[in-house]
């Protein structure tokens, strides 16, 4: 059974609604910060992409040939490529930003995807995300727990629990306070491969 996810026009619809409920400013925010060379991972059906600022390169993947044909009449300049997260069809260091708006909870293998990610960056490149994560309150993770295997198969393959904030930090990344946001079980932040960081730091004494 194909789940929400597969089916381009319905989760265009939801994710309509979301948007007049805020979640159109959290999306804007995502992709304004966008420099340079810009993968949209997870592009879907294209929501980022019109939104992409002057001055900067994008390219959209997604694993669905459905979303991607939607993606495209959404924005039909921008080069859209048919891959999974965890096998990145790019060179290293290629990318200056890539952005995930609410795609890691549905990534197979998370830990692998974030390490093509700090692959594919350039030096000096940031990880923009805007996800929904496991709750903080014990009962309510409780409940994405015992909710998560009948979510993931009507979904088509979102995970509510995952605690995508720490696979972010245990995969080699540092999350900036400055840029990070937390409204309910939604989080939107930037994040810098860990070794970049360093050598920021040292370089800025």
């Amino acid at each position: 059974m194909r789940g929400v996810e597969q089916i381009p026009w319905l989760y265009d619809a939801i994710c309509a609604v979301y948007e007049t409920f805020g979640l159109a400013l959290w999306r804007r925010w995502l992709v304004a910060g966008a420099r340079g060379r810009v993968l949209d991972l997870g592009s879907g059906t294209g929501r980022n992409l019109p939104l992409l600022p002057p001055g900067t390169v994008g390219i959209g993947l997604d694993p669905s040939w459905a979303s991607l044909a939607r993606a495209r009449a959404r924005a039909p300049a921008v080069p859209l490529v048919a891959g999974s997260a965890e096998a990145l069809p790019f060179r290293a260091g290629v990318f200056d930003t890539v952005l995930s708006g609410l795609v890691f909870c549905s990534v197979p293998d998370a830990p692998r995807g974030l390490r093509e990610v700090r692959r594919v960056l350039a030096p000096g490149g940031r990880l923009r995300m805007l996800e929904h994560v496991r709750a903080t309150e014990p009962w309510k993770a409780r409940w994405q727990d015992r909710v998560q295997p009948f979510w993931t198969r009507l979904s088509g393959g979102c995970h509510p629990n995952r605690d995508t904030e720490r696979a972010v930090e245990q995969s080699g990344f540092s999350i900036e306070a400055a840029d990070r946001r937390a409204r309910g079980n939604l989080r939107r932040f930037v994040a810098a491969p860990r070794e970049a960081v360093f050598e920021e730091r040292n370089h800025g004494e």
